[in-house]
């Protein structure tokens, strides 16, 4: 009987628990898709009725070729940064970070509106795209090294050998040897 509610316990737990992340979530949720759209039609509006319909279309369509531009050029540079690391035997951990920094200031600069433009520009400029890449990074590190630590502690199973080797049977280099030393012994 114990077990049975062990089960219940942890399906329990586990629903409070969606529940809460849930919960933790939906202000989030509620303030991307409900008010920043709603924010971002009354500053389109306001801005339209400042300089004209035209203009303020004009100038988002601007606003968005321009972040197109941006995003590419930091996005090759970032790449470029990725693979160097990667020819290093490093991880680029600040690169992949700074690569989805540059994939959400495309989804913003593309997205019309004034604010989604300026929050989008500023992760496509290096310094601060750079900055968060950092902060992220060093809390994932942390994340990262404690998972490390306890998994490495409980699969020590067995012996683990590293090294590298050659495989020349397919370039024939054994098998003509083989082939020497087996003429040989039939010849002794």
């Amino acid at each position: 009987m114990p077990l049975i509610m062990d089960v219940r316990y942890n399906k329990i737990q586990r629903y409070l628990f969606s529940l809460s992340y849930l919960g933790a979530t939906l202000p989030i949720l509620f303030l991307l898709f409900v008010l920043v759209p709603i924010i971002e039609i009354s500053l389109l509006i306001q801005v339209g009725g400042a300089i004209g319909g035209f203009n303020t279309i004009a100038l988002v369509l601007i606003t968005a070729a321009f972040g197109a531009y941006f995003v590419k050029r930091e996005g090759l540079s970032t790449l470029q940064s990725a693979q160097h690391k990667l020819q290093q035997n490093q991880l680029p951990a600040k690169e992949l970070i700074a690569g989805a920094c540059l994939l959400v200031a495309g989804v913003l600069l593309v997205t019309p509106g004034f604010i989604t433009d300026i929050l989008g520009f500023l992760l496509v400029i290096p310094q601060s795209r750079n900055l968060l890449a950092t902060v992220i990074s060093k809390q994932q590190s942390v994340k990262f090294t404690q998972t490390n630590h306890y998994s490495s502690h409980h699969q020590n199973e067995g012996d683990v050998f590293e090294g590298e080797y050659t495989d020349r049977s397919k370039h024939g280099q054994f098998s003509d040897r083989l082939d020497k030393n087996t003429n040989n012994e039939k010849k002794l």
